[in-house]
């Protein structure tokens, strides 16, 4: 899995490609938690480039969304793949998680500061 960040204003995006699983949830947690960290809890997961995630890449997002609005942020998705999007729907983080189409749109829903 690769990861690269891209700032848009106040929102942080984070390109994500290959596949969030066991053997890389860990890493996506520490880049998410050191972007909140730097004050970044605008945040957007880039998941164009996701062909597979499993529970603990549910989990690693489930994480982030709730430290992000804890500090007065959100954690949007952006751009998932059709086998992404079922294990998100499955799982019922359809109704946690905020998804848009692409990245553009996941920025704008911030709004004009964004």
């Amino acid at each position: 899995m690769q990861i690269a960040t891209i700032p848009h204003d106040t929102v942080l995006v984070l390109a994500i490609a290959g596949s969030v699983d066991s053997l890389s949830a860990d890493a996506l947690t520490q880049r998410f938690a050191e972007a909140i960290d730097q004050g970044a809890v605008r945040l957007v997961a880039d998941f164009a480039q996701v062909g597979y995630t499993s529970s603990a890449g549910l989990r690693a997002l489930l994480g982030t969304v709730k430290r992000c609005r804890l500090a007065g942020g959100d954690l949007r998705l952006a751009a998932l793949q059709p086998p992404v999007a079922r294990v998100l729907e499955i799982a019922g983080f359809t109704s946690i998680l905020n998804i848009f189409a692409d990245v553009p749109a996941a920025v704008a829903s911030f709004g004009a500061r964004a």
